[in-house]
């Protein structure tokens, strides 16, 4: 088949058009990023079952309920989160490799632990904080504590056998647990795990006798009557347990402490894949479950 002059001139404006959409298609698509184009990892540096456990398993799912993809929750637990850190910092900057942890990691455990595999300030790009919420005073099912003043005769008779519980060294229910001893002028035991939901585990079979876990991490045992909940560490009483006083109005002044939970990814985000997750990131948080947490 022979082509006219003409022809092959249309043919070739058609090619040239076709070319131009295609780049400007690439183009946008460079531009938007490729997140998430594959499973996205949300790593979570705790075992299964505590605090932040749980916010990373809402918040993947409503992820993938808000943009269609696929999450999965990764749990890489030890040295107080510095493991499940480092192994993040290592991954990819391209938005398929993702944590949520808690402050510990980002703000605590730099002050505390020498020779970190990671570097909070450098290693990171931070995105978001899905959950903000108080820790909580709560007593073993056999305590028969009712009141701060109560736990803080008990330590006074008993200075440094009282055990308090934590998800770790340097965590926030650790340091909870140190302020509330500081401000009270007693002392306590600490017996730090390898996660929050150990210690849980063992609060609620009564081998330690307190604890100061996140509020979320404890709120369906203390509603079922397994844990009983003494006071909150907050400013002012938690919406989720407004019979629960706060340290202050129990006579306990100083001891304001909130746990946080902060998503992050690799350092070297591409600036619009970092949009992306955190536009995601904040539809998610808005969904009935995650607004309900």
């Amino acid at each position: 088949m022979t082509l006219s002059p003409s022809s092959m001139s249309s043919r070739r404006r058609l090619l040239l058009a076709l070319a131009a959409s295609s780049l400007l298609l690439a183009a946008r698509a460079q531009a938007q990023g490729d997140w998430p184009q594959k499973t996205t990892t949300i790593v979570v540096p705790f075992p299964a079952g505590g605090s932040t456990d749980t916010v990373g398993r809402v918040l993947a799912n409503q992820l993938q309920a808000a943009t269609g993809q696929s999450f999965i929750v990764d749990n890489r637990p030890g040295a107080t989160g510095a493991i499940g850190a480092a192994y993040v910092k290592r991954a990819p900057a391209d938005g398929s490799v993702l944590m949520v942890a808690s402050l510990g990691i980002f703000v605590i455990a730099p002050h505390l632990q020498k020779n970190l595999a990671y570097d909070a300030l450098k290693d990171f790009d931070y995105i978001s904080i899905p959950v903000q919420a108080p820790n909580v005073l709560v007593a073993a099912p056999a305590k028969k504590a009712r009141t701060v003043a109560d736990v803080i005769a008990e330590l006074q008779a008993q200075p440094g056998k009282v055990s308090f519980a934590s998800s770790g060294n340097g965590a926030s229910d650790h340091l909870s647990a140190e302020v509330f001893w500081q401000q009270s002028k007693t002392q306590g035991l600490h017996v730090p795990y390898k996660g929050g939901a150990p210690a849980i585990t063992d609060l609620l079979g009564n081998q330690v006798d307190y604890s100061f876990p996140n509020v979320n991490a404890v709120l369906d045992h203390i509603r079922a009557g397994k844990l009983r909940a003494i006071a909150v560490t907050g400013t002012a009483r938690s919406p989720v347990l407004p019979d629960v006083p706060t340290l202050a109005e129990s006579g306990v002044q100083g001891a304001e402490v909130y746990s946080w939970q902060g998503l992050v990814g690799p350092r070297g985000l591409p600036a619009a894949v970092k949009e992306q997750i955190a536009a995601a990131a904040i539809t998610a948080m808005r969904g009935p479950r995650c607004a309900s947490a």
